[in-house]
């Protein structure tokens, strides 16, 4: 029995974390006795381990300097369970297992890395500070997973090591996310959504890397080819972030096209009330869970070409350069010419083959087995 414990910043919704529950959940507890550590309590994913079996503990931290205390609580925690494997997720917690090494002399550490191409300009001085510092101390990690081929060639240039990285891309839990005629109806229906209009959405939380901006001048130009198209943006933000992209709205004139639906906690209905679902991020995605999982519910999707977005979604959708309203309009249009049903069904045939649960939990335990050398089968790649 491999006893592992992941590190994370928090439950609240996002990718990463949602990645972490789907992995976890999933692991073989034959093999690996699973601990979650995580740094702020009360977070909106909580409830979906509560009842797992899986070991949680809150490390109780108040705000960004309460740091005696909760280092205090976290070495602890993690001397008593006395992990083989501590798993980061995410620059924070990945620095955090370097500095608990000499607490923990015989566990691995294995680093969980999201992101690529990340525009550190648009950020204060800490994130800098700690991506810094993570590209000099990613040489003590015993094992790097990555979940994009584009974070692996920007980590690189960045002199992570090489040997370490392995790349593991997100796997879509295709259980939940599938089509669904019923969900699909009832969230057009509270959106005022008849089922003859072009319904084209963009998943993802309000924030600068998501390009908003570009979505909303792609949709302005679209409405003046076509009436029957509406738009919604699911996510959230800061709040003088939202008021910046209301104002863009009302300056396009498309105010009443866009519905600005707020965080949802039924996403495959979300994304099944979709005829088109998009992602126009200009910098830092990694492997886009809202694309995955968006094709699963048989939903075509048009993405901008960053991470490994292009490379998710083949030849069953459309992708197209960053920044640029005009092209990502025009991918939404070649994208209505065509049969989007039959779309679909490509989208979420090419997520059952190469981006399933299955797949993410096999390589990610050989990974696991090989730095604990308890395996002679795998090793890491």
């Amino acid at each position: 029995m491999i006893e592992i414990a992941f590190l994370i910043r928090s439950l609240n919704y996002g990718g990463a974390e949602r990645q972490l529950i789907t992995l976890v959940k999933a692991l073989n507890k034959k093999k690996f006795n699973i601990t979650v550590l995580y740094f702020y309590s009360g977070g909106a994913l909580e409830k979906d381990l509560q009842d797992s079996g899986i070991r949680l503990i809150s490390l109780e931290k108040r705000e960004r300097w309460d740091l005696f205390g909760f280092c205090w609580r976290l070495v602890s925690h993690l001397k008593h369970i006395n992990p083989d494997v501590l798993h980061g997720y995410l620059g924070t917690s990945n620095l955090l297992t370097i500095f608990l090494k000499p607490f923990l002399p015989s566990t691995r550490i294995v680093w969980g890395v999201r992101a690529s191409n990340v525009d550190l300009s648009r950020y204060d001085w800490l994130p800098h500070l700690t991506f810094k510092v993570e590209c000099f101390l990613s040489r003590f990690a015993d094992a790097i997973i990555v979940n994009s081929y584009a974070g692996r060639a920007y980590h690189l240039k960045h002199r992570f090591p090489a040997d370490k990285m392995v790349v593991i891309a997100n796997g879509i839990d295709t259980e939940r996310f599938k089509p669904d005629s019923k969900a699909r109806a009832k969230v057009r229906a509270e959106w005022g959504i008849s089922e003859d209009k072009i319904l084209i959405g963009l998943v993802g939380r309000l924030d600068p890397m998501k390009d908003h901006p570009t979505f909303l001048k792609a949709s302005a130009l679209l409405c003046k080819q076509r009436q029957d198209v509406s738009f919604v943006c699911v996510g959230s933000g800061s709040e003088s972030y939202a008021q910046k992209l209301y104002r863009l709205t009302q300056k396009l004139g498309i105010s009443e096209k866009v519905i600005w639906a707020g965080v949802r906690t039924d996403m495959p209905a979300v994304h099944n009330a979709l005829d088109i679902a998009t992602s126009s991020s200009s910098y830092g995605e990694g492997f886009s869970n809202a694309i995955g999982e968006a094709m699963a519910c048989g939903v075509p999707c048009v993405v901008t070409d960053v991470g490994d977005s292009a490379l998710i979604v083949g030849q069953t959708g459309a992708s197209v350069p960053s920044q640029n309203p005009e092209t990502l309009a025009s991918g939404w249009v070649s994208c209505l010419g065509k049969d989007r049903d039959e779309m679909g069904l490509k989208a979420r045939s090419r997520i059952l083959e190469h981006f399933s649960v299955k797949q993410l939990v096999e390589k990610t335990q050989a990974t696991l087995q090989a730095i604990t050398n308890l395996s002679t089968k795998h090793s890491v790649s």
